[in-house]
């Protein structure tokens, strides 16, 4: 039996910490109305849209705590391990910044801890550590990487480090084969998105 080893401890404790913050400063009660009412909206039809696709029971959370209301929706792979993906806005217009972009991120197993109550009456053998992804976009672009992001998840359950579907917009990534790329790496921005993020544009062009 695998025993967690201090310096795991502390790295899955600093993924957990970043995380949270990642899922609930950012949509704090802040956020203009009409930003929270897209993101709930792309929410939901993200998550009812991935479930379908799928093939597996999904299970959509939503509950509140002291700092926000979690939503993610969660299933159990072919290893009896918990997954989840959570839909959230990486940045987003608020009543002090009304011109701050809106850009939103798909996060996939991403931290640890955040699973308990989608553990709720679920048979499983922990949480899928084996891999995590994020996917950091623009409105307008997440519903149609919806397939791209249900083939990803699927072919890592797979243990496939195949080629990727082509996504349906550009991914600012470093390397011209965009498929192999992907299939490795655990970070990606679409182009929009990252020119739109006024920091990384920055680092863009340096």
């Amino acid at each position: 039996m695998a025993v967690c080893s201090t310096h795991t401890f502390f790295r899955v404790f600093k993924e957990f910490s970043a995380t949270i913050i990642d899922l609930f400063v950012r949509d704090l009660v802040t956020m203009t109305p009409e930003a929270i009412r897209i993101i709930s909206q792309l929410r939901g039809e993200f998550y009812t849209l991935f479930s379908g696709q799928m093939g597996v029971p999904v299970n959509v959370t939503h509950e509140h705590s002291y700092v926000g209301k979690l939503s993610l929706a969660s299933w159990v792979d072919t290893r009896k391990q918990l997954n989840y993906v959570c839909v959230y806005a990486y940045s987003a217009p608020d009543a002090f910044f009304p011109e701050r972009p809106f850009i939103l991120r798909i996060s996939v197993n991403k931290g640890a801890g955040l699973l308990a109550a989608a553990k709720r009456g679920q048979a499983v053998r922990g949480q899928n550590l084996r891999w995590h992804f994020e996917l950091t976009l623009m409105p307008d672009e997440i519903l149609d990487f919806l397939p791209w992001v249900v083939h990803l998840v699927k072919a890592k359950d797979d243990n496939l480090n195949a080629l990727l579907l082509e996504p349906p917009h550009p991914l600012d990534c470093y390397s011209t084969d965009i498929a192999a790329a992907t299939s490795l790496m655990q970070d990606a921005w679409t182009c929009k998105a990252g020119q739109s993020e006024p920091l990384r544009a920055l680092m863009q062009l340096s």
